[in-house]
Parts: C-alpha cells; sequence; structure tokens
C-alpha cells in the first residue's frame, strides 16, 4: 500500500512520492522557548514523530532527514528576559541565552519522556541569523519586501497567490494575523522580516542597522539551509497555517522564484481540556512537565507513553479532548501492554538474530492511510488477542504474534528500551514520584485542618479548591479525611 498523506494545501489525500527517496525531507516548526510546553504543543512533537518513524521505516534510517527548530529570539522572550535582567542585574541578552538555553533543555527532556526520537537537527533560530539577512536582502532586492522607518516589511501585494494556504477572505485575514497598525506600512497585510533594536534589546547588525528577525523569516532561513529550497514535508499546528506557514510560502517562494517551499503541508487539530480550550485564565493551562510530575491530572505521575498513547487514539487531523477519564484508560491500557511485552521481550529478540523482524502489515496500512493511529493501535489490539490464543497452543504461532506485538508498539514510539536496567529503573522512579506526589497531598491536607480548626474557612476551602483542580477529591469523615482521584 502506498503511503497517503492529506495535504493541506490541496485539500485532499495524495500519494506520497518524495523529491528523492535518498534523502527524504521534513520540517516541523518547534517551541519558542520561554516557558513550559503546554500539553498542546506535545500534540506536533508526537504526531510527527511517528511520521518520522514511518518514513524511515519505508525509506531506510539513513534517507530521511527531519528538521525541528527551536526560536530563541522573540518578543516574548526579549519580555521575559527583561524581567529576569532587571532582577538580576544583568543585561537583557544574557537573560535571554540562560532563559533559552533552560527551557529549550526542559523541552528536550519533557519530549523524549514521550517517547520522541531525536530530530536529525535541532536548529537554534539565532545561530542562522545570517541566513535571514541573506534571505530578506533578495526579497528587498527582488521587490518583494521594503525598508521602511528600521524595519523590512514583506510586500503581500507583490505575491499575487498569497492566501493559497489558509484559503481565507482578505478580512479573515486581516482579522487572524492581528496586525500591528503602523504608518510606515504600505499594506496592511505587510509583515515584518526585520525590525529595529534598542541598545538593551538583543540584536545583529545588518543592511538596515541594528535589529532583529521577525518569526516567520527565521524557519524560512533554517529549512533552506539545512533542507534545501524545497523539500517534501512541513508539518505543525492548525494554529500555524496562518499566518505563520502563509508567510513561510510567501517570502521562500519569492526569494526562491517561485519554487514551492514543500510539496506536502500537515497540521495536526487543535487541543482542548476536559471540552474547555486550555487557558491560563480558565485555570485549565496544563504543561507536559506538570503531567508527568504529577501536578496536575489526578495527582498522579503519568508516564510519558501513557500520554504518547493519549494522543495516539484520536486521528492527527481531528480535534482532541484531554480528559483525566481518557489519561486514566491509557494508563491501564499501557501498564498491560508493558507487562505483556516484557513477557515476550526476550524470546522475540533471541528470534531477531536469526532474521530481521518486520511490522505487521495491519498495522503500517493504518499508518500509510495519513497516519490512522486509531486504527493502528486497534490492530495491535487484535495481535494482542491472537497472541493470547496461542500462548497454549502453537508456540511457533505465539511468537510470530509477539513479534508483530513489538514492533507494532515499536513502530508508534510505545516501547522504551526493555532492557533489565532501564525497565527496574523506570519502576523504580514511577514509585519514588507516586510517594512524593502522596506527601504532598497528605502535607495539604493535614494545612487544610489546621485551618479548619482554626476557624479559617477560607484558607479551608483554597486548599480543598486546590486539590480539586488537581483531580484530587477530599472526603470529610468521622476517622479524618480521605481522598482519591476523580474519574
Amino acid at each position: 500500500m502506498t503511503l497517503r498523506l492529506y495535504n493541506t494545501l490541496t485539500r485532499q489525500k495524495e500519494d506520497f512520492a518524495p523529491l528523492d527517496p535518498q534523502n527524504v525531507r521534513l520540517y516541523v516548526c518547534g517551541p519558542t522557548v520561554y516557558d513550559y510546553a503546554h500539553i498542546g504543543n506535545a500534540r506536533p512533537v508526537i504526531v510527527f514523530d511517528v511520521l518520522f518513524r514511518l518514513l524511515r521505516h519505508l525509506y531506510g534510517e539513513s534517507h530521511v532527514k527531519y528538521v525541528r527548530n527551536i526560536t530563541d529570539i522573540d518578543d516574548k522572550i526579549n519580555a521575559r528576559a527583561a524581567e529576569v535582567a532587571a532582577a538580576k542585574g544583568v543585561s537583557v541578552e544574557a537573560a535571554r541565552v540562560e532563559i533559552t538555553n533552560a527551557t529549550a533543555k526542559q523541552y528536550l527532556d519533557d519530549v523524549t519522556a514521550l517517547g520522541c526520537l531525536p530530530p536529525t537537527d535541532t536548529p537554534h533560530a539565532t545561530a542562522y541569523v545570517p541566513q535571514m539577512i541573506a534571505m530578506i536582502e533578495k526579497l528587498v532586492a527582488a521587490g518583494h519586501a521594503y525598508p521602511a522607518e528600521g524595519h523590512v516589511l514583506f510586500d503581500v501585494s507583490s505575491k499575487a497567490d498569497y492566501g493559497k494556504l489558509s484559503r481565507r477572505p482578505l478580512d479573515e485575514m486581516l482579522a487572524g494575523a492581528r496586525v500591528e497598525v503602523a504608518p510606515y506600512k504600505k499594506n496592511p497585510m505587510d509583515f515584518v522580516l526585520w525590525k529595529p533594536s534598542d541598545t538593551e534589546t538583543p540584536g545583529w547588525e545588518s543592511p538596515w542597522g541594528r535589529g532583529r528577525p521577525g518569526w516567520h523569516i527565521e524557519c524560512s532561513a533554517m529549512g533552506e539551509a539545512l533542507l534545501g529550497e524545497t523539500f517534501d514535508i512541513h508539518g505543525g499546528g492548525i494554529d500555524l497555517m496562518f499566518p505563520h506557514h502563509e508567510n513561510e510560502i510567501a517570502q521562500s517562494e519569492s526569494a526562491h522564484h517561485d519554487h514551492p517551499l514543500a510539496k506536502v503541508w500537515m497540521h495536526n487539530g487543535f487541543l482542548q481540556v476536559e471540552g474547555e480550550k486550555m487557558s491560563k485564565s480558565l485555570g485549565n493551562f496544563v504543561t507536559i512537565n506538570e503531567l508527568l510530575n504529577g501536578d496536575v491530572f489526578g495527582g498522579q505521575p503519568w508516564d510519558g507513553l501513557v500520554l504518547r498513547h493519549a494522543m495516539l487514539k484520536t486521528h492527527y487531523r481531528q480535534p482532541i479532548d484531554w480528559t483525566l477519564r481518557s489519561l486514566t484508560e491509557s494508563d491501564a491500557t499501557m501498564y498491560h501492554w508493558f507487562v505483556k511485552a516484557d513477557d515476550v521481550y526476550d524470546q522475540v529478540v533471541s528470534r531477531s538474530i536469526e532474521r530481521p523482524l518486520h511490522v505487521h502489515s495491519p498495522v503500517l496500512d493504518a499508518l500509510r492511510d495519513d497516519l490512522n493511529t486509531p486504527l493502528a493501535l486497534a490492530e495491535i489490539h487484535k495481535i494482542e488477542r491472537e497472541m493470547d490464543a496461542a500462548h497454549d497452543s502453537d508456540d511457533n504461532a505465539f511468537i510470530a504474534h509477539a513479534e508483530r506485538f513489538i514492533t507494532g508498539l515499536h513502530v508508534l514510539g510505545l516501547t522504551h528500551d526493555l532492557s533489565d536496567s532501564i525497565r527496574q529503573k523506570r519502576k523504580l522512579e514511577r514509585e519514588a514520584r507516586k510517594r512524593d506526589v502522596a506527601v504532598r497531598i497528605e502535607s495539604m491536607i493535614e494545612a487544610r485542618n489546621v485551618a479548619r480548626k482554626a476557624k479559617d474557612f477560607k484558607e479551608s476551602d483554597r486548599i480543598r479548591d486546590e486539590l480539586l483542580a488537581k483531580g484530587i477529591v477530599l472526603k470529610d469523615g468521622p476517622s479524618g479525611t480521605t481522598w482519591e482521584v476523580k474519574r
């Protein structure tokens, strides 16, 4: 079965044919590193990690190049850096470097815990500023961009097919882009390629004065430097389709004589939490790190592969509702599968010495059909039932099913290293985190009891509500207060 992918640009599934089967190229927009990544940020990382694994399986590990960038220069980063600089008495640039290095490391640790392979390249935007300046110079020379009051702006009117990815009417594009009204713009839709920096704000020397790049030009320059003018697949969340990806297309094609930036554009759907849009104002803003450490959603540390399984139960193009119930179901499934994988792993590995292992074709066929991970998971459940049925009757059939079971999990990224030392380490770490969470909960209950005795019911209710927000329900009774995870 041919790999078929839904191309957002054409709004249809298409047979995938790489530009060069010996050099399949994938670019995915990475994080802006000024704060911990939220669970919505985890979705594209997991989705495109599955695609990366599938492409490596189909074309060979050495023939697939995957780039996921780190945005380490941005106005939000600069604002956070200015606060840190003022508090610590250091330069804004020193604070920016400190914040972005620490946040990028935390991000990589968190997504590794989700079972994601490291990309081939993880470029930091600040390492590619010369390439950004060179691309902007090309755009100015070609009449697609213009300098104005220390800025350089892309002239949207110079690109006749601007908007072809999102296909939005002009008024919707104006609203969606949240355009800055500025007198130096020729057109309200024109977007910034370069902006000036004062003496405190991080910046680089350029033909237009000291300044810094706009967000959109960063990905275009890094993509060109690492993957060429045109590559196979560009991915990211649906929220990036406009204006970010639309602007990437406009500036890259204009700099490259209208050569397409990518053959296929892929976007994953939105994520909401317990039926509501995730936002800090609603108190349902959930980070990957909080879930891994047990700070939210039931107050228990969730294994990274449980989070991954919960993501993969929904097709990547569909919206997903992130719920405690779904996590609990995935936790039960993955614990069951971990036990099964441990039981058969040694037998499967000993057989693989004699011949290579192959992913069971129905699992692979599901993934070839636009990454249909829900169907792939259903096929693994089916393989498990067949493995159980053969357990006591046919040793050869049992081993064959066990191989399919292990390789099916592997292609979805649902297997950690199953060596004895790693298994034991993961078990001990998980148990330790659960004990730490229990101690924190008991400590908060004790603080609540003290408040109740002092008739400080405002504080008592605050502690109860804080625990409830973490998914912990308190029950007061004659023998004291008990707690349980909300289901």
